[in-house]
């Protein structure tokens, strides 16, 4: 069966909630998810997975413990694991995630803002 194209910007236009991903595809153990956020994050790493943050729209933060990574539309930054962050965006972004299924969006932080199960958009 040969899949349909995924057409991000009507992805995005279904998610309203900030700091919640959604899968929109998937590959080689790994999901591709589409998430919108604005304002702080909590500081968290994943032991065992790298994550891709490619910027679709906006601008956003990535801080490091040692540094911050300013993010803009059309770049994206590689988080290594094991590596703590915590992402920051003065204004609403939306990015793409490329990470292994399964990682949970707060990493070893848990908490409420934990998403165990992405919807698939």
């Amino acid at each position: 069966m040969i899949p349909d194209k995924v057409v991000i910007a009507e992805k995005l236009a279904v998610l309203r909630e900030h700091w919640s991903p959604r899968i929109v595809g998937e590959l080689n153990g790994q999901h591709v998810k589409l998430a919108k956020f604005q304002g702080e994050f909590i500081w968290h790493a994943h032991d065992e997975e790298d994550e891709l943050f490619l910027v679709i729209s906006g601008s956003f933060e990535m801080q490091f413990r040692d540094r911050t990574v300013a993010l803009r539309e059309g770049e994206f930054l590689i988080v290594p694991r094991g590596v703590e962050h915590r992402p920051v965006a003065a204004e609403e972004v939306c990015i793409l995630l490329f990470e292994p299924a399964g990682t949970l969006n707060t990493g070893n932080a848990g908490g409420d803002r934990t998403v165990v199960n992405p919807e698939r958009l």
